[in-house]
């Protein structure tokens, strides 16, 4: 029997201040997963593997692929050192690699729009691997700071806003909601 394909894989973004970026895009990873499909997320400027999120994909394993490509530790947005520039642009020749070869049908870039903003990684070449995208590969792009251009060639666009948020209090992330 052959692999299941999506006829048509678009281009997503998750931006904006608010929380739920990468909640979103676990949550698509599970209904195409329910589906038969497969999903590799690649996680830039994250090292842990001890979030939920890396947990779960390996409960899940074929199925999701969830690739931290960061140091486990916090980057300065002013002063990111080399080597967070040199493990991003390992992270996009992985994602290059995991598009073009065929094996999934959905691709997450986490914080990819992160990356691009603290200039770790060249938007043009981000841009590129967007246009060389094979059509039945779904891409989904997150991270605060989205450029225009990255909006342009989107299919579509979630701008998650924060309203009201339990840090501002003083509240840690927690075990299962935040990591």
């Amino acid at each position: 029997m052959p692999k299941k394909r999506l006829k048509r894989g678009l281009v997503q973004v998750y931006t904006g201040d608010g929380k739920g970026k990468t909640t979103a895009a676990l949550g698509l990873a599970l209904r195409a997963i329910g589906q038969g499909f497969s999903v590799y997320m690649i996680q830039f400027l994250k090292g842990s593997k001890a979030t939920g999120e890396f947990k779960m994909a390996k409960r899940l394993s074929p199925n999701l692929i969830v690739k931290p490509m960061g140091r486990n530790v916090f980057v300065d947005s002013r002063r990111p050192a080399k080597i967070d520039e040199e493990v991003a642009k390992r992270g996009l020749g992985l994602a290059r690699k995991v598009i073009m070869g065929g094996d999934y049908d959905i691709v997450m870039l986490d914080e990819v729009n992160v990356a691009v903003h603290m200039g770790l990684i060249p938007i043009e070449d981000l841009l590129h691997l967007i246009q060389q995208k094979p059509p039945h590969v779904e891409l989904v792009l997150t991270g605060r700071y989205a450029k225009p251009q990255i909006i342009d060639r989107a299919d579509l666009v979630t701008e998650m806003r924060n309203v009201r948020h339990y840090y501002d209090k003083g509240v840690k992330a927690r075990r299962g909601i935040e990591i």
